[in-house]
């Protein structure tokens, strides 16, 4: 084959360009479908260039935060559930570092994020350069080594050839089941621009099918034979159900083998709410019926999950001393957590293949049924403390999150999606929206970013653009990030924003003062200053950002308000005032740090309990 005389960025381009993938319902599409962008010194005028004269092949969407662009980058591929990627690229310094966090997100969530930022020189003859920072016994040394910590794949491209074997093991990482993550690449900005001969090769169609490991015979055996013998056996849908595909599966699985099912977090909307073997959200943010269940389970089937603190109460959840769990993961590393029998391999085929060497094994009724009881308990307590309560608004009792988000669930239409992260909200979105359709749930909260969550429903937005996305925020995220509503509105993607304004940041105040503390610096009636009963006026913010927004006041006014952003030609805002301290109960342990020694002996206290509780943890 031949080459082609290109600069590293104009290869770069062409490569992305040239990736296509194969799609859930088995369609094939481009890999990159676009790349959010702001340009700076560093990246515009040779990445830039290179994006501009391929700008219908491989869209530019302009940013207005990095930060925020990346996380809108990370949410696509997540509703994309790991098939497409969209990329982001900054200039070197302040808009490099500022990908960092949304670098962290997508790490500690398996999710492929590529990130493209400009260098300093690799020549280093004009060094010191604008916005370098200098380590004197490492000259290498650069602000994008601060992506090493939160990227599965890092590499600074200091001659252009290094990015013909570089650049394809970057995606062939992002698109592994196991090792997703993202990928990070540093060009130095005279790099950028040398001009090299690239094989046709490189430029030429390349395509991507989902790979999907089966499991070894032996794990296999192990894990049937440990169901079988199970009186009270339990699946753990986590996010690898949606990555795989594997929802129809873990569905057929369930009732065949007549075992319950609990989700977490990110594995949410893997099964209907509706359905009768679906006992609910697991874990601190989830509810009382997965959780009872977890606690006297004799086999716990965990299906894609890393298994987090919050899922697994700390390691306290699982309190049948004689627990066996089975972790199918595609990743050896989460496979084997705690001792857990691995079986790695695709959730797909994991289910496919142990279904199989289980046959017409089925758990006993006995167990089901209680699943079926714990789990009419659950949504009987969901359903009372989600009710309106008008009258309490018109005394002053503000509307609380649960009522907000039983709102939006009991008017949901055909494809919504909604969208949460941090705070607040995932316990109150995880336990009070009842997803009626299969993957239509994201709630970051595997780095738990506050600011994802404007940015987030952007990127899904553009993922899927037929579908509704309707986004969950506190005041506190909305003024860490609101930007993105503004790109929503110039793209033209389309979403709605529920602003739930508690007075700042009102689920650590309870964090603070459950532990004995007494609030301070969280709400803002508790922070220092002579204005902190100043509050923002969120539907003027929206309005000066190009939304449409409106300000409510009960559960009624807000009803009625989701019909007009229904039909909105733009992205719509409601506000409304929530109350602080009211939120939804059901969860279990969680370590946090606790004094020892305190002046306050309600602190002492809270350490005591903390220590009491850390008795029935799973230690190794």
């Amino acid at each position: 084959m031949g080459t082609q005389r290109l600069t590293v960025a104009q290869a770069i381009v062409g490569h992305l360009i040239a990736q296509t993938t194969e799609l859930g319902d088995g369609s094939t599409a481009q890999l990159f479908p676009g790349i959010y962008g702001i340009f700076g010194h560093g990246n515009v005028t040779c990445l830039g260039h290179a994006l501009e004269e391929h700008k219908d092949e491989l869209p530019t969407w302009r940013g207005q935060n990095e930060q925020g662009m990346a996380l809108a980058a990370t949410a696509f591929n997540k509703a994309m559930r790991r098939r497409q990627i969209m990329a982001a690229t900054s200039s070197i310094g302040p808009g490099a570092t500022n990908m960092v966090t949304a670098a962290g997100v997508a790490h500690s969530n398996r999710l492929p994020l590529l990130l493209i930022a400009g260098d300093s020189f690799a020549s280093r003859t004009p060094d010191p350069v604008l916005q370098q920072v200098e380590h004197y016994g490492v000259p290498s040394t650069t602000v994008n080594d601060a992506f090493r910590p939160v990227a599965r794949y890092w590499d600074r491209i200091t001659m252009p050839d290094q990015i013909l074997t570089s650049l394809p093991q970057g995606i062939d990482t992002m698109l592994d089941a196991a090792d997703c993550g993202p990928a990070f690449f540093g060009l130095p900005q005279d790099v950028q621009a040398m001009a090299f001969d690239v094989p046709d090769e490189f430029l030429a169609r390349k395509h991507h099918a989902i790979v999907r490991a089966r499991p070894d015979r032996g794990q296999l055996a192990a894990a049937a034979e440990a169901l079988r013998s199970a009186k009270q056996p339990l699946i753990l849908a986590g996010g690898g159900v949606h990555y795989s595909f594997a929802e129809a599966e873990l569905l057929a699985f369930a009732e065949r083998h007549n075992i319950p099912v609990v989700e977490t977090v990110a594995g949410k909307a893997s099964l209907v709410a509706t359905h009768e073997l679906n006992a609910g959200p697991i874990g601190v943010t989830g509810c009382e019926s997965a959780n009872n269940l977890a606690a006297d389970a004799d086999v716990v089937l965990a299906v894609g999950s890393r298994m987090e603190d919050f899922t697994t109460g700390s390691w306290t959840l699982f309190q049948n001393p004689d627990v066996t769990l089975i972790g199918l993961n595609a990743a050896r590393f989460d496979a084997r957590k705690r001792r857990s029998m691995p079986l790695v391999a695709d959730a797909r085929e994991g289910l496919v293949e142990l279904g199989q060497a289980l046959g017409d094994w089925r758990a006993d009724d006995s167990w089901s049924e209680r699943a079926t009881v714990e789990r009419a308990g659950y949504h009987s307590y969901i359903d009372k403390i989600a009710a309106p309560n008008d009258a309490g608004v018109a005394q002053g009792e503000p509307v609380t999150y649960a009522q907000v988000v039983g709102a939006v669930d009991r008017n949901k239409a055909p494809g919504d999606y909604v969208l949460a992260a941090a705070g607040g909200f995932p316990g109150e979105v995880n336990n009070g929206w009842r997803a009626d359709e299969i993957n239509s749930f994201d709630c970051e909260y595997g780095f738990s970013c506050m600011g994802y969550e404007i940015a987030g429903g952007w990127g899904a937005k553009m993922a899927m653009p037929d579908r509704e996305v309707i986004v969950f925020v506190g005041d506190g995220s909305t003024m860490m990030m609101n930007s993105d509503l503004y790109s929503s509105v110039i793209s033209g993607h389309k979403m709605i924003v529920i602003i739930c304004d508690n007075g700042g940041y009102a689920v650590i105040n309870r964090l603070q003062i459950n532990q004995g503390g007494v609030p301070f610096n969280n709400l803002l009636d508790d922070c220092k200053g002579p204005n902190t009963q100043v509050r923002v006026d969120f539907e003027m913010l929206a309005k000066a950002q190009g939304c449409n927004s409106e300000t409510v006041h009960t559960v009624t006014e807000l009803e009625a308000a989701m019909t007009r952003a229904r039909a909105s030609d733009r992205t719509y805002v409601i506000a409304l005032q929530t109350h602080p301290y009211e939120w939804t109960e059901g969860g279990t342990y969680w370590e946090v740090g606790v004094p020892e020694t305190s002046y306050r002996t309600e602190v002492v206290d809270a350490h005591n309990e903390v220590v009491a509780g850390k008795a029935a943890q799973r230690r190794a």
